[in-house]
This record gives C-alpha cells, structure tokens and sequence, in this order.
C-alpha cells in the first residue's frame, strides 16, 4: 500500500532532515503531519487484521480486544475508527475536544508547531487543542458502526481562556453531548501543556481548582449517570509522585472511574540526556521558539512509575467499582505492553510510538508488536 510505503521511506530521511536541516524540518512537519494523518484516514485495509497473542480485556464491563490503542491526539476530530479497527486496535479515541472549535497555537508563520525527533524516538509539539468542538465530533461518532472489542474513547478539555464558571458549564455540557452519542467512555484531560490553565504556584498539595472542577462534574454529571459511561482523568507524567494516592482517593471518592498518566512533558532539562546529540539543535530550537511538549520514549519511565504507584494505591482502597489505570508515554514496544502487565495496568495508549512502529510495520502494526510476546 502507497502510504505503507512513503512512511518506510519517510523513516529514513526523517534522521538525515532533522540532523542537518532543524528549522526547515519543524516547518516541513508541522505541514506534513497534518496531511499524512488524514491520508492514513482514508487508507482502505480489506479484512481486520488479527493478532495470534490473546489478550482481550474487560474493563467496567466493556471488552476491549486488546490493552493498546491510539491516544488523544492522533484522530481529534473522530475520523478513522474503522482504519484503527481493522488494524487490530483495543479501542479507539477521539479528541482532545472543547465545547468550542478551536484552531490551536500559530506563531512565526507555523500552524500546530511540531517536529520529531526519530533517534532519540520522541517528538516535540505545540498545537493548542485545534479541534472542531464537541458538537461536531459528536455527530460523527453517533454515526459509526461500532465493531465487537473496539469501544469508542473521547477525551475532552475545558476551554481555556474562558471565564472559570461558564468553562465548567461548557464542559458538563460535553460530557451530555457525548453521552447522547452513546460514546463508551469518556477522558478529562487534565494535562496538556500546550494550552493556558489557571493553577496554583504551590506545587506541594493539590490545586484546589482541579479539586474545584472535579467536584462540579461529580455533582453536575457523574451521580446522574443513567447508563455505564466511565469516566477516567488524564494527568500529566510529570506529576509529583507524592500526589498520586490523595489524587486517586479524591477521584474514586467522587465516583471516577479511572486515572491516566501521560500526554507530554515541558521540564525540557530533565530530558537533554535522552535526546540524541545530533538532534539537540532541533530540540533546542523549537522548545526555546514555540515551548509545546515532549513526547515518546522519554517519558517511558515517567508514566511507568505514576501506573505502578497508582495499582499499588488502587489495591488499598475501597473502590466502589471498578477503577483502571491507563499508562500513556513512550509505549513503542512489546516489552512496554508486557511491562504494564506486570504491573497490573489496564490500558495502554500510545501516540508518537504508533507513528514509529507504523514505518515498521505498517497496518500490521498492532499484531507486529503484541504478537512479539
């Protein structure tokens, strides 16, 4: 298949670009990107490709056919959940949205700054959320054919750069538009970077408006649920450690029923050592014109370490149901999968390590890296 074949040949070329052309190369992908997901989109895959390794999952009482599928991000505006489904995916995710469209970041004449970093298997972006708003996502998912083992995943964002009160209306009033969409589950983020967010400066207890703003949607939408539709918070990797167990007894004292650690990351010191010499310049260019965040490998060991404390936090307490935990953040590999088992993390979501192990394996990708175990 054509697109199989470009992102091959794209694989090699893409060290040689960002080595010895970093400027060009963040304008070249942050064009490029765009235009190679929405031709992946439409990429026609016949049959569903079946994995050999048995690993079905059922979390909340939803069957997942496997514990791997694309994070947030990737398919923002709900399109290409048959292409996930026939390339073996346990589920499919749309968003990040925002009750309204929004176009995402723009500066120096870039629109949605991005740029990867292929040997240090990472990627650097600033888009802002662009996305067409919850509305018009929901009426493209309320109209796919759902598929046996993959549910259908939105996340959702508060609107920034709103008033504090009608943000939060905004955002109850997503959590109904999707669940009159019948969507399967539902994901607060609660950590991108790349967008303004009120918060505290003290970085020793939890921010009292996140607090704040999980109570209202606790009181505004989950005690009126009338059907399953789990609803699991997404925060950053960089998460202070000490955090985890009041953050997951405050959730699962609010009725959440999951937590996930991932997105990118912005403290750009703590990843120089990690970051390949020859791609350095790009890295530094870009976090010093646009900032945005890092993602893939570097954040591997990030998101393990908040997951395993989650699972241990998790067998603790008492959860009044079922409460996953979801790892995202440099998963690339089937030692990442089994690694996560280990541990007894739910789910895995993966966003630049997809792009990576597609050059790979192509729409095999899924049954290429969960068969390798």
């Amino acid at each position: 298949m054509l697109i199989e074949k470009a992102a091959k040949l794209e694989s090699y070329l893409r060290p040689i670009i960002v080595h010895n052309f970093p400027d060009l190369s963040i304008r070249l992908y942050s064009t490029s990107r765009k235009t190679f997901i929405e031709r992946l989109v439409n990429s026609v895959i016949p049959n569903k490709i079946e994995s050999n390794r048995f690993i079905k999952k059922k979390i909340w009482d939803i069957e997942f056919s496997n514990n791997l599928f694309n994070a947030a991000g990737m398919f923002k505006n709900g399109l290409g959940y048959q292409l996930v489904y026939n390339q073996g995916a346990g589920a499919f995710l749309a968003g990040t949205t925002t009750y309204l469209p929004r176009k995402g970041n723009y500066k120096n004449g870039v629109l949605h700054p991005f740029v990867p970093l292929p040997k240090s298997n990472a990627a650097i972006n600033w888009m802002g959320l662009p996305n067409n708003g919850h509305s018009n996502i929901a009426k493209i998912l309320s109209n796919i054919d759902k598929r046996e083992g993959c549910p259908i995943g939105i996340s959702i964002s508060a609107d920034p750069d709103i008033d504090d009160l009608q943000s939060l209306n905004n955002l109850v009033e997503g959590f109904k538009i999707y669940n009159k969409a019948n969507v399967d589950f539902i994901e607060l983020n609660e950590s991108c970077p790349n967008v303004a967010h009120h918060q505290s400066n003290n970085h020793d207890s939890i921010d009292q408006s996140l607090i704040n703003r999980l109570e209202y949607i606790s009181q505004k939408f989950l005690s009126k649920r009338n059907r399953n539709l789990p609803v699991v918070v997404k925060f950053s990797v960089e998460t202070d450690l000490n955090q985890i167990p009041t953050l997951i007894k405050i959730l699962n004292d609010l009725n959440y029923d999951g937590i996930n650690f991932g997105n990118t990351a912005k403290n750009y010191n703590n990843y120089l050592n990690q970051i390949d010499v020859g791609e350095l310049k790009a890295y530094n260019m870009f976090t010093h014109t646009f900032g945005g965040g890092i993602s893939g490998r570097p954040l591997n060991q990030l998101s393990l370490n908040c997951c395993k404390l989650a699972t241990e936090t998790i067998s603790t307490i008492n959860s009044k149901s079922q409460f996953a935990v979801i790892r995202t953040g440099g998963i690339q590999t089937c030692d990442d999968i089994l690694e996560s088992e280990k541990y007894k993390i739910d789910l895995n979501q993966w966003f630049t390590g997809y792009f990576e192990q597609f050059a790979v394996y192509g729409h095999n990708l899924y049954k290429g890296i969960i068969d390798n175990g």
